[in-house]
This record gives structure tokens, C-alpha cells and sequence, in this order.
């Protein structure tokens, strides 16, 4: 009996290892819950290019758009485990919407296995130019001095920007409107016409409409600056300290795939990401990489869902 045991429990071992190495077995599909476009949109793209490249195999990238990320999410919770179906994912679809959202379709710690983060953003605090503020506490000020007259534009209802916006609101203290868009791209188009007057996006969104005058940046929201705005300050410089938040973007696998074969994606996504050809040329987009491995994926879902469960208590913000 014991042999047979041994026997069945080497044969798994053997057949695991073997589906691992065959791995890819067929064409891999990265699922990008979002418009094509944007910045998680842009990593998914880099990186089926050069997965397609590693494996020799083909690697491509699916839109599937809606519910604030929630359709894609739920497509990939459901497909077949065997490391073929991929999520490409911003964070506040892992951290936030499950705050927001009693009755989501998916969850994220049942349903989702973590293989890495796969970069990270600066969010930026932008103006439209007609606001008469050019710094944070002019922001502040203004703010003050005519309550509920300033709005700020978010990608939508339980989004990074929304809750970065009530993060600002609550630390300023301010009282400022929030409207809600379908995605960055009509949330910006609104500020440029000066229809709403600030807004926190990711940089790579913005950067363009920043570096030719028709946005004005007020601060980063990391805890340093960043490169592509040297000299704009973080909001902590700007007066507001400890204020350090930032979007990032992560691959993701349905939970029960199995071990070999999240490593091998892991390995492979890993050395990819942090090869300087990749690297530069996400960086040329605004986004730096950060390749740091399930583990540390796991527990940046659960510090930060925390840390956002008590900007949301805080504001009496529902969704539901």
C-alpha cells in the first residue's frame, strides 16, 4: 500500500514537472479588463510580446471592458486553471472593488492566484489651466475659500482615482465634488473643457496633455518624484505628509492552477519584465517596472486593501 502511495505521489510529481516544462501548451490569453489604451492595457501588450518571444508561442491580449474592471476579472476566476487564461490588472480591481462591491462575481484571495506585480505609476494631481491655483495649497486654499464649488473628474465609481481624491479631501480637509466617468479617457476630455477642475490619473495617461501646457500638474502622489516630472513635488513636499499612494498593475492566474505552472509564468514574467530592453521601454510610457514576485503581490493585496478600507469607512462612500 505505502508503495503504491509512493508510486501514485512520484507519478503526480513526474506529471506536474513534465506539464511545467511543455508549458506553454498552446496559445496564451492575457485578459485586459479595460480598454485598450490604457496604462494596464500597455504592460498586457509589452508583455505578450515578449512572452510570444520566450515561450515561442503565441501570447495575445483580450479587451473585455465593463464594471469597473469587473467582467474581465470574473472571466479569467472562471476559466480553466491550466496557466493559458491570464489577468492583466490594475490594483483598485483587487483592493478596492471588493470594498465597494458586496456581491462581486469573483474573490479575489478564492478565486485569483498571485504571480507578480508587473509595474507601478505615479498618480498625478492635474488642473485644468483656467484654475487659478499653480500649487497644492493654492489648491487648498481655493477649495476652502468656496466649498463644493470644485469638482474633481475620476475613471469611475470605486476607482484609484476616486479613492485617492477622498484620500486628498480627508487630509486637506476640503470639500470637494466627485464626478464619476467611464474610464480616464471622458474624464479628461471633461477637464480639458473645464466641465470639472482637477483630477488624479495615472502619469502615463496625462503626461502628454502636461508636457504641452493643456494640463497643469500640482504633485505626484508617491513618496518621491518622479522621473518624467522632475520637477513637480509630491504631495508630502507640497504639505501634506505621509500622503504616498501610487496605481500598480499585476498578473494574476485562476486560483487553482497548478504550483509548477504559476512558477514557470512567474519565472517567465519575471525575467522579461526586468530585461533593460523591457524595462526602458516602459519606462518610455511612464511606467516602472516592478517585477517582485508572488509573495509580495499576496501581501500588497491585503496592506492595501486595508489602508483603502479605512479611506472608504471614512468618507461613507457606497456603492451599494
Amino acid at each position: 500500500m505505502l508503495m503504491r502511495f509512493i508510486a501514485v505521489f512520484l507519478g503526480a510529481s513526474v506529471s506536474l514537472s513534465a506539464i511545467a516544462d511543455e508549458f506553454p501548451p498552446r496559445t496564451v490569453t492575457i485578459v485586459s479588463p479595460y480598454q485598450a489604451g490604457g496604462t494596464s492595457d500597455i504592460i498586457a501588450r509589452i508583455l505578450a510580446q515578449k512572452l510570444s518571444e520566450r515561450w515561442s508561442k503565441s501570447v495575445i491580449v483580450e479587451n473585455r471592458p465593463g464594471a469597473n474592471g469587473g467582467i474581465g476579472v470574473t472571466a479569467v476566476a472562471r476559466a480553466t486553471p491550466d496557466g493559458t487564461t491570464l489577468l492583466a490588472v490594475a490594483s483598485s480591481a483587487l483592493t478596492i472593488n471588493p470594498l465597494f462591491y458586496s456581491k462581486l462575481p469573483y474573490n479575489v484571495e478564492n478565486d485569483l492566484a498571485p504571480i507578480t506585480r508587473t509595474g507601478r505609476v505615479a498618480n498625478v494631481l492635474v488642473v485644468n489651466p483656467g484654475v487659478a491655483a499653480k500649487n497644492v495649497q493654492e489648491l487648498i486654499a481655493l477649495a476652502k475659500s468656496k466649498p463644493r464649488t470644485l469638482s474633481y473628474a475620476s475613471q469611475g465609481n470605486g476607482s484609484n482615482g476616486q479613492v485617492t481624491g477622498e484620500l486628498f479631501k480627508q487630509s486637506a480637509g476640503i470639500d470637494i465634488l466627485h464626478v464619476p466617468y467611464k474610464g480616464s479617457a471622458p474624464a479628461v476630455q471633461d477637464l480639458l473643457g473645464g466641465q470639472v477642475q482637477l483630477m488624479f490619473d495615472n502619469l502615463p495617461s496625462v503626461l502628454p496633455l502636461i508636457r504641452s501646457g493643456q494640463l497643469r500638474a500640482l504633485a505626484v502622489t508617491t513618496a518621491e518624484r518622479d522621473p518624467q516630472l522632475p520637477d513637480t513635488p509630491t504631495m508630502a513636499e507640497s504639505g501634506l505628509k505621509g500622503f504616498d499612494t501610487s496605481a500598480w498593475f499585476a498578473l494574476l492566474a485562476p486560483k487553482a492552477t497548478p504550483e509548477p505552472v504559476r512558477t514557470e509564468i512567474e519565472r517567465a514574467v519575471v525575467a522579461v519584465l526586468t530585461a533593460p530592453a523591457t524595462r526602458e521601454q516602459l519606462r518610455a510610457a511612464g511606467i516602472e517596472v516592478a517585477a517582485d514576485g508572488s509573495s509580495e503581490l499576496q501581501k500588497r493585496i491585503a496592506d492595501e486593501t486595508q489602508m483603502w478600507r479605512t479611506v472608504i469607512s471614512k468618507a461613507g462612500i457606497k456603492l451599494e
